[in-house]
């Protein structure tokens, strides 16, 4: 198998010095000037997703040409932590009863793969503007130091929300799937690719369990002619078959990892699980999974049939999110669907969730190289 990695680090050195330059010169075109008033300022921030970028960036912002620590005043409380990166929260000046989420990235440690995607984060991340993907207010850059001026998801992951209910029924599944559907849709009506969709990058802004929001668009890529993605990446288990293939591909892989989400979602444990990646991914690219009768007997004919259309192993014949959106399933009456009792099917969701949970903890950093997401091992997994 040829190096997988070495067409984008050929390119790389040029994507990140393109991106740079676009992120410049859209901060150069904000037609007016920052505000330091705090009653213009307090009038944004319930719904900054229905703004522009530069309309919901607080002011003053990053194109005022001021620091970041004479804008933001970051806490001790950390909320998270990676490779190259620590997300801590943090407040704006002008917005002192708002937390933002900071992820504060040391550029010295970041190759130039690192770098393009990140930058390439934040220049889609400016441009998306949707209720239910997580929202970059502003993005600050010095010599040693990026910021990424986040939303902060204070409700947690999706799966840990779920888990902890005592009662969980097919329209709570339902309402979960078209939501990340409608999320998935406007970035592929936008030509982005996500490219790493499972249950870790599914958030919740607050303890209102309909606040999903997509997050982390590392992966993220811009797709404007079909079948044009080439570099393998994405999360074991959720990848689809085509990027183990090596075969180029585009937005219709997002669609396989939704699939997989909704399986987990119905059924409370993933479709595809062996005991080593070498089978994982051989069960993968053969779409080899079942409906076990035990825990699939009495959820909706029409919810295993869509989640059928997304496991397509060929993505000409697997369901785009506009027409997966039109599944009978995803339209059924709410009152109806909450009489399907998924109460067995919570329990297996727990363990699933609880062993999910202690993998992440063993593997404190979960993305040491962006570029390598799908394992070390990963070319001879593919024998």
């Amino acid at each position: 198998m040829p190096n997988l990695f070495q067409s984008i680090k050929n390119k790389t050195g040029d994507v990140v010095n393109n991106v740079r330059k676009s992120l410049v010169h859209n901060n150069s075109k904000r037609g007016s000037e920052p505000s330091d008033c705090p009653d213009e300022n307090a009038r944004l921030g319930k719904n900054d997703f229905t703004l522009s970028f530069d309309a919901r960036a607080p002011q003053p912002s990053a194109a005022s040409g001021m620091k970041f620590e004479r804008v933001y005043k970051l806490s001790s409380n950390v909320l998270g932590s990676g490779a190259f990166s620590v997300v801590k929260q943090a407040t704006h000046k002008n917005r002192p009863n708002q937390s933002f989420a900071v992820k504060v990235v040391d550029r010295k440690n970041l190759t130039e793969e690192d770098e393009a995607a990140l930058l390439d984060e934040v220049a889609i991340l400016k441009e998306f503007s949707h209720p239910h993907i997580i929202c970059l207010y502003d993005f600050f850059e010095d010599p040693k130091t990026y910021f990424l001026i986040m939303e902060q998801m204070s409700g947690g992951e999706l799966f840990d929300r779920i888990v902890a209910k005592l009662y969980y029924n097919e329209n709570e599944a339902r309402n979960v799937c078209k939501t990340v559907l409608e999320a998935v849709g406007y970035c592929h009506d936008n030509h982005v690719a996500h490219r790493d969709l499972k249950p870790e990058n599914l958030l919740l802004s607050n303890e209102d369990d309909s606040e999903v929001k997509i997050a982390d668009f590392g992966f993220a890529k811009r797709v404007f002619v079909p079948n044009s993605l080439t570099t393998q990446c994405g999360t074991p288990g959720y990848v689809a078959p085509e990027i183990l293939e090596g075969i180029a591909y585009d937005t219709k892989s997002d669609m396989w990892s939704v699939g997989v989400i909704l399986y987990i979602l119905l059924g409370g444990y993933p479709p595809f699980i062996e005991k080593t990646q070498r089978d994982l991914f051989r069960k993968i690219r053969n779409g080899e999974y079942e409906f076990h009768e035990e825990y699939w007997g009495a959820v909706s004919q029409e919810a295993k049939d869509l989640i059928s259309s997304l496991l397509t192993v060929d993505p000409s014949l697997r369901l785009d999110a506009k027409a997966a959106l039109r599944n009978k399933w995803i339209n059924f009456d709410a009152d109806e669907l909450a009489k399907k009792d998924l109460g067995t099917n919570l329990q297996e969701f727990k363990k699933f969730n609880a062993k999910r949970k202690f993998r992440a903890a063993v593997k404190s950093v979960i993305i040491v190289n962006k570029f390598k997401s799908l394992g070390d091992n990963f070319e001879n997994d593919l024998q």
